[in-house]
């Protein structure tokens, strides 16, 4: 084992093993994977094996195999070890439409990931697991909601784009060993994981269109590529089962992965194996919830943080009472076993990895790489012509606001070895041509001085940062730290930087009258109240009348500092954004998609003053700039870009590099009334560039150039193909400009006369490449009939329809270039059948005030009204009646109540039956309702099905007996 000096006498019991003449066949290499990992499990006693089922797997010394622990997070860099190369989040990646950039990043990533394991153990105690080399990442969850607190996580909202880009990081983590894995992939969070708020008891509804056309068709491709080792469940429910239980895990995510070879090793998230009974509520105990998830795929407990025994314990618990057996322990273990085999423990003379140094920490060769991943994240969203800057003519620029001059972390950032930030960059780059920037962060100075002692609080000045909806940081003007909340609720200058799971440093000053203020804590909601006798202030009171008022005295106004300082420019850069730890994070989903009151206030005062002025936004997520782009003459967006966001931003603004990255969702705008959040349906409610009708601020795949491109010649290999056919479409680009530059070049699809609510367009493909002024290129797209599949839910399977199809070359989801004519041969699609055939209720064609809910805690779905007042509705289209007499249905419900239990059928606008739905006692308890159809039906119709009152509807059934 490879030691660093600091580590002299730390030895893993993972790097003993047997000598030559006595080594089991676990440690010979030569023998199948299959063989060494069933040896190492024949060996293991029961309760050796039960308790590897933990996070924290431990040591099995007298089999020389060492503990293990699952999961490092690496999303854009390793992240809570320490100082490592911070790349840009994973949105800014998604900007990149950049496969081989991102493959990249991820290789950078696990190569420090690999230092991290082999020189940084998390404790310095031989009987603890070094760090993981399983990361969790990436994140692949789709950004349907723009609102999300943990978009930052994601790369795109489209299924097609995010599965590249997710394959891409997945196999630059893994590396290219044919045997060996540098690192190990695991996906996150199947599935459907989109809200923040409540996100342990939520339900995703996921109609089966939403589910395999969007939601799994981001996981699927990765899967099957064999470049995933893992998966992570998701915290909330789908279609009211909560994901750790889900049976999607064994029908879709392990059947995906059988050809290749390798089995997925799927973990938890953290504590949600607890929070099946507490606070889901979903099982009774804990045992019962354990073994079901167990049962259902879920290999690895993250539960309880090091105390092992907790969710040991209930598995034991669960195994005494039958719930589980050893079979159920053992396919686990293996699957962990496997992945650890691969990973080199067994066999570490072999890893071709092993010898990874800490030199290659935030190394050259990866500084460069994060410098060039910011540049190629930069999109230019609106330019007028005032960008770029001319660096010899613009002596002075005004870089003002919130994120002018500093650069956060987010929560799974590492930490920033150094920082440039937008000032630093832009200084660095005029400075060469002799010229300064002028660094105006627009927080107002103020002192609060207690009415009840006259003193100042914490003996300082405070520069107030507003990040919008009355949420405020203090830093102390001497010092430049924060004031954080104490856990004896003190108040204290003392915090640098804001990156903790409760943020302690936020505040809200509100009004008290005559001028006053009340200081309240964002985190517990509590005042500041000040002890008359020794003046000691601590945040203790519930209401606002047992608070401390505090006098604001008004030392620097820093709108009115900006607006002068951009007066004195010769153009303004204005950095707005987000903290990616305030109003928006992981467990907390943001209000709305405005720009904070004060930032819009200041981006005007130094429009005003300087009419040459740029606005950057870096933002975990878009925001609605309307004002900014109609008034302004440049708007620029950038993610938080990690360590060289300012190098990357200077040489975009000032013309060293091309704005090479576009949009990967879309920018919704201000007045634009988004769904609900929780409506998870993309089709009915709208959701993303497939299915949102309003014209959007900025589209998906929005990003302009500094250059021209052109494009011509776009033909198809035949105008028409099999339903199981391929065409390649061509088509050539040329930089008509007079600089070099890069296009994406993006490939939609869109069925016209569909049968189905079909998209507006769906991105089947893209490509980035890189041109010098003059230069054409030609593009040859194949693409295979299936890619214009949508879910049928009459047959439960993808299928081509024949028809008539647009295929349009585009630079954006709403700037189509060229488009060509597509027709697909085949047989037309038959009725639905449900006469002699089970027909599920959510195969539904669509509904109405209808929720999905689960059938039984352990698989299917079925139907009920939202809002039992209200009828549900559900339809079914051209379902074929011919010969039925009789309709059965399978129901379930609780209660009696007093409103009324009845299922309407009809066939058009004609009643086919009407059923009064009995109480079974249970919403798991089914029964069977049968009656005859008021006449004999023939021929095709659209059937609708009415839900009255509170029960459930799994499936219906027409004979003709």
């Amino acid at each position: 084992m490879v030691t660093s000096p600091s580590l002299q006498g730390v030895v893993h019991v993972s790097s003993l093993s047997a000598s030559a003449t006595d080594r089991p066949p676990f440690r010979d290499p030569s023998l199948p994977l299959r063989q060494r990992v069933d040896d190492l499990l024949e060996r293991l006693t029961p309760d050796e094996r039960i308790a590897m089922l933990h996070q924290y797997a431990p040591a099995v010394p007298r089999l020389g195999v060492g503990s293990f622990r699952t999961g490092s997070e690496a999303l854009h860099g390793v992240s809570w070890l320490g100082e490592a190369t911070v790349f840009p989040q994973a949105v800014g990646l998604g900007a990149t439409w950049d496969e081989e950039l991102v493959r990249q990043v991820a290789e950078a990533t696990s190569v420090e990931l690999r230092a991290f394991h082999h020189h940084r153990p998390a404790v310095m105690a031989p009987d603890r697991a070094p760090i993981s080399l399983q990361a969790w990442a990436p994140v692949l969850n789709l950004l349907r909601d723009p609102r999300w607190g943990r978009n930052e996580e994601g790369y795109s909202e489209d299924p097609e784009h995010t599965a590249r880009l997710g394959e891409a990081f997945c196999r630059g983590l893994t590396g290219d060993h044919p045997t060996y894995l540098r690192a190990a992939p695991v996906l996150k969070h199947f599935l459907a994981y989109n809200n923040e708020d409540d996100r342990c008891v939520t339900s995703s509804g996921l109609r089966p269109r939403v589910l395999h056309e969007y939601d799994l068709a981001a996981f699927r491709p990765v899967v099957a590529s064999g470049a995933a080792t893992g998966a992570m469940a998701a915290y909330n429910l789908v279609n009211g089962r909560p994901c750790h239980v889900s049976p999607l895990i064994e029908t879709e995510l392990r059947r995906w992965a059988e050809p290749t070879g390798h089995e997925l090793f799927v973990v938890s998230d953290a504590e949600a194996p607890s929070n099946l009974v507490d606070p889901e509520r979903y099982f009774d105990d804990h045992a019962v919830s354990h073994a079901a998830a167990l049962k259902a795929g879920i290999d690895s407990f993250t539960d309880s943080g090091e105390d092992s025994e907790t969710p040991i314990g209930r598995l034991r618990e669960a195994l005494e009472r039958g719930l589980i057996d050893q079979k159920d322990v053992d396919q686990a273990l293996r699957r962990q076993l496997e992945l650890r085999f691969r990973l080199g423990e067994f066999n570490p003379d072999l890893d071709p990895y092993a010898g990874t140094g800490p030199e290659v920490i935030d190394c050259a060769e990866h500084r460069a790489l994060a410098r060039h991943a910011a540049t190629e994240s930069v999109v230019l969203l609106k330019n007028d012509g005032l960008l770029p800057l001319d660096p010899a003519a613009t002596r002075r620029i005004a870089v003002v606001g919130p994120l002018a001059d500093t650069l956060c972390e987010d929560w799974y950032s590492g930490t920033l070895p150094y920082r440039v930030t937008v000032a630093d960059g832009l200084a660095a780059r005029l400075g060469v041509h002799g010229g300064e920037v002028i660094r105006v962060d627009d927080s107002d100075r103020i002192t609060l001085r207690s009415r009840t002692t006259g003193e100042l609080l914490c003996e300082t000045p405070f520069d107030v940062v507003d990040w919008g909806r009355g949420v405020v940081t203090l830093r102390a003007a001497d010092t430049g730290l924060h004031l954080s909340l104490k856990d004896d609720a003190s108040l204290a200058a003392d915090q640098e930087l804001l990156k903790t799971w409760e943020i302690h440093e936020t505040f809200r000053l509100e009004q008290a009258g005559d001028g006053d203020i009340r200081l309240r804590s964002v985190l517990t909601g509590r005042y500041a109240t000040v002890d008359p006798a020794d003046g000691r202030v601590a945040v203790t009171a519930e209401t606002a009348d047992a608070a401390a008022r505090w006098q604001r005295e008004l030392l620097r106004d820093g709108v009115a500092e900006a607006r002068a300082a951009a007066e004195a420019a010769d153009a303004a850069i204005v950095v707005l954004g987000n903290h990616p730890m305030i109003n928006g994070r992981e467990t907390e989903d943001r209000a709305g998609i405005e720009l904070p009151e004060r930032q819009e206030e200041l981006l005007r005062g130094v429009a005003a003053a300087r009419p040459d002025t740029a606005l950057v936004v870096m933002s975990s997520y878009p925001f609605a700039v309307d004002w900014a782009e109609e008034h302004l003459p440049a708007v620029v967006w950038t993610s938080h870009g990690g360590q060289e966001t300012g190098h990357a931003l200077a040489a975009v603004l000032l013309g060293d590099a091309e704005p090479a990255g576009r949009l990967p969702q879309t920018w919704y705008r201000g007045d634009d009334p988004l769904p609900e959040r929780l409506d998870y349906d993309i089709i009915k409610a709208g959701w993303t560039y497939q299915y949102h009708r309003a014209a959007p601020l900025y589209p998906f795949g929005h990003g302009l150039s500094y250059t021209d491109f052109t494009y011509r010649d776009l033909r198809l290999s035949q105008a028409s193909l099999a339903q199981d056919g391929t065409v390649d479409v061509t088509v050539t680009v040329t930089d008509t400009g007079t600089r070099p530059g890069s296009e994406v070049v993006q490939l939609y699809v869109r069925a016209l006369d569909a049968r189905y609510e079909a998209p507006l367009r769906r991105l089947a493909d893209f490509r980035k490449v890189r041109l010098a002024p003059g230069e054409s290129r030609e593009l040859t797209f194949r693409l295979p009939a299936e890619r214009l599949a949508h879910w049928d839910v009459a047959t439960g399977a993808f299928t081509v329809d024949p028809g008539a199809y647009e295929i349009a070359v585009a630079r954006s989801s709403a700037h189509p270039v060229l488009t060509a004519p597509l027709t697909v041969t085949g047989p037309a699609p038959a009725p639905r059948v449900v006469v002699g055939r089970r027909t599920l209720t959510g195969d539904f064609d669509d509904h109405a005030d209808s929720t999905l809910v689960d059938a039984t805690r352990t698989s299917g779905d079925a139907v009920t009204p939202t809002d039992p007042s209200r009828p549900a509705t559900l339809l079914f289209r051209d379902a074929d009646l011919s010969g039925a007499v009789r309709v059965e249905v399978e129901t379930a419900r609780e209660g009696e109540g007093a409103r009324e239990a009845r299922l309407e059928i009809h066939a058009g606008e004609r009643l086919l039956a009407g059923l009064d739905v009995p109480v079974t006692g249970d919403p798991y308890t089914w029964t069977t309702v049968e009656t005859g159809l008021v006449a004999p039906m023939a021929g095709v119709h659209d059937l609708r099905l009415t839900l009255h009152g509170d029960f459930r509807v799994a499936a219906f059934r027409f004979g003709r007996h």
